[in-house]
């Protein structure tokens, strides 16, 4: 996260397309140890790109994302069922009586 937080800062500064040095230098400004493999995969990933789009795309993503509400939902399906799953005791309960009845036992 902090590497592509570097890349939005050096676009933030003016730069259209950060290289593997500005992201060094703006991540080595603040104390960070840089992992050149990780900033050569941002790099690669992000330049050309239009920012603000990407930014775009992403916010329509996580709208279109559920959020909350599962929970309850997956908690009341079992409570949904039990009273079902007890009526289907009793009915097997009364069911064995009668056979019992009629068997004679």
């Amino acid at each position: 996260m902090r590497y592509v937080a570097a890349y939005l800062l050096a676009v933030l500064g003016g730069k259209e397309n950060p290289t593997t040095g500005d992201l060094e230098k703006i991540l080595s400004s603040v104390g960070v140890e840089v992992d050149a493999e990780r900033v050569k995969k941002v790099v690669g990933e992000l330049n050309g790109k239009n920012v603000e789009e990407l930014i775009a795309e992403g916010r329509e993503k996580l709208s279109s994302m559920p959020v909350g509400g599962g929970a309850a939902a997956a908690a009341a399906a079992p409570a949904a069922a039990a009273p079902a799953a007890a009526a289907e005791e009793k009915k097997e309960e009364k069911s064995l009586r009668v056979f019992k009845g009629v068997c004679g036992q």
